[in-house]
C-alpha cells in the first residue's frame, strides 16, 4: 500500500499520460524535462510498479498506468475543488442556486448585483433546496433558497438561514379547467383533485412534504411520482400533456395554456430561506443576506394575512 501521494507527482503523471510525449508534458507544466523524469521514476517506486513503457519512438501506458490514470484524476479534480474552496474569500466567487429563472432567488440575487457590481455571483437553476442542500453541505454550493423547515433535521444542523419572504401558494390549472374562471380558488373546491408537487423527485422533496401537510383532511390527492422533470420546457410540455393541475407559488413561470390561481381560505404560505453552510465568511453572502433583508422590507414580504394564513407546523 503506497504511503499518501503528493499532488504534484500525480500531475506529472497525468500530464504524460495524456501527452504521451515527455517533452511536450514538461512544457506543459512548465517544468525541465529531466525534472519531470525524476517525479515519474519516484511515484513508481512508491507505487512499486511502472507506469509506462518508454521507447526511442514512443511512450505508452503499462496496464497499472492505465488503472492509476481514472483514480489520479479524481484525486486532482478533489484537490483543485478543496483549493477553490478555501481559496481567500475575496478571490472566489459566491455560488448560489437560486432555484428557478423566476424565483424569489433570483430577484434577490438581480438585486446584490446591482448592490455590489464588484462581487461575482454565480448562479445555477437547478430548483429544488434538498439538492441544493446536499450541494452546500459538499462545498460544491455556497448558498441556496427556499423552504428550510423541509430539510431533514441532520442536514439543517449544518446549515444556517434567513427567512425572506411568505409567498402565497397557488395552483396551475388548464385554461379549460372550470376552477380556472375564479381570480382566486378557495381550498375547499380543490378536494377530489389530483395535484403534481414534485412526488418522486429526490431534489425538490420539501416541496412534496409541504404538499402533504397541504392536502392532509381537505380530500387532495398528491399526484403519483415521476421521474425529475428538467427545464421549463420539459415541464410545460408534460404538465399540459398530462392534464395535470400543478401546486405551485404567486412566484412561477407562465405556462402558455394554464391559469395561475392563488388560494385561499385559509391563505397557504410558503415560507423561503436564504440557506447557506454554517460557518462560510464571503462578502458575497454578506451583501446577499443584506440585500435580502432590505428587498423584504420594501416589499413587505414578511408580512401575513390577517389571521395569519396556514403554514405547516414545522415551519409554523
Amino acid at each position: 500500500m503506497p504511503r499518501d501521494l503528493e499532488p504534484r507527482l500525480l500531475r506529472a503523471f497525468v500530464a504524460v499520460a495524456e501527452e504521451l510525449h515527455f517533452t511536450r508534458a514538461a512544457a506543459r507544466l512548465f517544468l525541465a524535462q529531466q525534472a519531470l523524469s525524476r517525479d515519474i521514476r519516484r511515484l513508481e517506486r512508491e507505487l512499486g510498479a511502472a507506469l509506462f513503457l518508454r521507447t526511442t519512438r514512443q511512450v505508452t501506458l503499462t496496464p497499472s498506468g492505465e488503472r492509476l490514470l481514472p483514480y489520479a484524476r479524481g484525486v486532482l479534480a478533489a484537490h483543485d475543488e478543496l483549493s477553490t474552496a478555501f481559496a481567500p474569500e475575496d478571490d472566489r466567487p459566491l455560488s448560489i442556486d437560486v432555484a428557478a429563472p423566476v424565483s424569489t432567488g433570483r430577484r434577490v440575487l438581480e438585486e446584490a448585483r446591482l448592490r455590489a457590481p464588484g462581487a461575482e455571483f454565480v448562479a445555477r437553476f437547478h430548483s429544488g433546496l434538498a439538492r441544493a442542500a446536499e450541494d452546500i453541505a459538499a462545498g460544491r454550493l455556497d448558498a441556496s433558497f427556499g423552504r428550510f423547515a423541509g430539510l431533514a433535521p441532520g442536514v439543517r444542523t449544518g446549515l444556517d438561514s434567513f427567512l425572506v419572504r411568505y409567498e402565497r401558494v397557488a395552483v396551475l390549472l388548464p385554461d379549460t379547467h372550470p376552477l380556472a374562471a375564479r381570480t382566486e380558488v378557495p381550498l375547499s373546491a380543490l378536494s377530489g383533485e389530483t395535484l403534481y408537487a414534485g412526488a418522486g423527485n429526490p431534489d425538490t422533496t420539501e416541496w412534496t412534504d409541504y404538499a402533504r401537510s397541504l392536502f392532509a383532511g381537505r380530500g387532495i390527492r398528491l399526484a403519483a411520482p415521476f421521474p425529475k422533470i428538467e427545464g421549463e420546457a420539459e415541464f410545460a410540455r408534460l404538465v399540459r400533456k398530462r392534464g395535470w393541475s400543478v401546486l405551485a407559488s404567486e412566484v412561477f413561470t407562465d405556462v402558455p395554456g394554464m391559469a395561475l390561481r392563488l388560494l385561499t381560505d385559509p391563505v397557504p404560505l410558503s415560507p423561503v430561506s436564504l440557506v447557506w453552510r454554517r460557518g462560510l465568511r464571503h462578502p458575497g453572502l454578506r451583501v446577499l443576506r443584506e440585500t435580502a433583508r432590505d428587498v423584504a422590507a420594501r416589499h413587505g414580504w414578511l408580512a401575513r394575512p390577517p389571521g395569519g394564513g396556514w403554514l405547516p407546523a414545522a415551519d409554523d
